[in-house]
């Protein structure tokens, strides 16, 4: 059986709604299909998520995309609300503050400039401002902070779920089911196959499948270099309620934490912890590596926040970023596929720039091009151009 859509977005994570929704709120006409192989997210990269959401990077574009996905962020609860959904993504813009020693202080100092060129609010902090921002903090070894004070964090399972019901109130319908092939003709996309038997002939394709994007990708027939990396995180519950709200703190060393704010009065005062490892092999491992806490994020936390010695309840998870060889995401057409757009391999950095990515999608697919921002540093085609873009601003 087939039918027809005007647009079939393949993955209907945050990035994929976002896109789906833009494109219906933008005026666009036809049937916009989300084909969405999990409904219950369970594994999805954004449901798994540490929410964090920061306009202090090292390129203009990725500064400016976030920028404008602020805008949303600042009103989301109440923008995304519908008769069938009522998000609290509860964005809360306490910031996101970076600790240099002597170590990283250079690297910090010169994004710090471009982040001034790309017109990103952002505070040097000395040691004694650090220390009345985040009371506790050790700071012997610092020299100075780099403080985005528009910067912050939501839940990102709220963030999922208004981002969808948005996309659905707009008119996206979304199709329980997986894309097991990319159907091309003449030179150009023309539909996709589905696990059910059925397709949906589209002239346009967006492959927004998240951690799984290079595997669709190859359905194609077409290598694009996004593959799932395990992230972990853990949850503990401080020794005691903290005297202020932690922003997000990022430690020389890597690791960095947040408030997970009790949603009722008298819950337990809790923070959420996560540290890249770098050399964390390729694949869709789930699997929470709970000797990493001890060994890793526990006394890396200590050490720079002496009074949460005595947490409790510590509970980890995994989840997929969607990982590019230079940390950065791969958007726009295919130059050799014409109807196949990329909205994929953020690296960590899709939720918080989902909004923009969406309005990417729609001008790409209405206009033919991306107006509102300079994508071409994001070419799918630039590891084979060798053309990565540097940004020292993933963590």
């Amino acid at each position: 059986m087939t039918s027809r859509a005007d647009v079939v977005v393949i993955g209907g994570g945050v990035v994929g709604s976002a896109a789906a929704w833009r494109l219906r709120a933008d005026g666009l006409g036809g049937r916009v299909v989300v084909v969405e192989r999990d409904r219950t997210y369970a594994r999805a990269s954004s449901w798994l998520a540490m929410g964090g959401i920061r306009q202090q990077f090292g390129s203009t574009v990725c500064a400016r995309m976030v920028q404008h996905s602020v805008e949303l962020w600042r009103v989301f609860d109440e923008r995304a609300k519908t008769a069938a959904h009522a998000p609290r993504a509860w964005f809360r813009q306490r910031g996101y503050l970076f600790l240099a020693d002597d170590a990283n202080a250079e690297t910090l100092t010169a994004r710090e400039a471009a982040q001034r060129e790309a017109g990103v609010e952002q505070r040097r902090l000395s040691v004694d401002e650090i220390r009345a921002l985040v009371p506790g903090l050790m700071l012997d070894d610092i020299r100075f902070g780099l403080f985005g004070p528009h910067d912050g964090y939501a839940d990102p399972r709220e963030v999922l779920g208004g981002l969808r019901a948005m996309a659905e109130a707009a008119g996206a319908e979304y199709l329980d089911d997986e894309v097991i092939g990319i159907d091309v003709e003449g030179g150009r996309v023309c539909g996709v196959r589905l696990a059910s038997g059925t397709r949906v002939a589209s002239p346009v394709v967006v492959n927004a499948a998240g951690a799984r994007a290079g595997r669709v990708a190859a359905l194609a027939g077409l290598t694009v270099p996004v593959e799932p990396v395990r992230q972990l995180l853990f949850r503990c519950t401080l020794p005691q309620t903290w005297p202020t709200r932690f922003p997000m703190v990022i430690d020389p060393g890597g690791v960095h934490w947040r408030h997970d704010d009790a949603v009722t009065a008298g819950g337990p005062d809790r923070i959420i912890l996560a540290f890249t490892k770098w050399d964390e092999p390729a694949g869709e491992n789930f699997a929470c590596d709970d000797a990493r806490w001890h060994d890793e994020f526990y006394p890396a936390l200590v050490r720079r926040l002496p009074g949460a010695a005595d947490v409790t309840d510590v509970h980890g998870w995994a989840g997929l970023y969607e990982m590019t060889p230079d940390h950065n995401p791969v958007l726009g057409e295919h130059p050799s596929l014409p109807g196949l757009i990329f909205a994929s391999g953020f690296s960590g950095h899709g939720l918080m720039m989902s909004p923009a990515t969406g309005v990417v999608v729609s001008e790409l697919v209405r206009v033919g091009e991306s107006r509102t921002f300079d994508i071409r540093p994001f070419a799918v085609d630039r590891f084979e151009r060798g053309a990565p873009v540097r940004d020292g601003a993933t963590i």
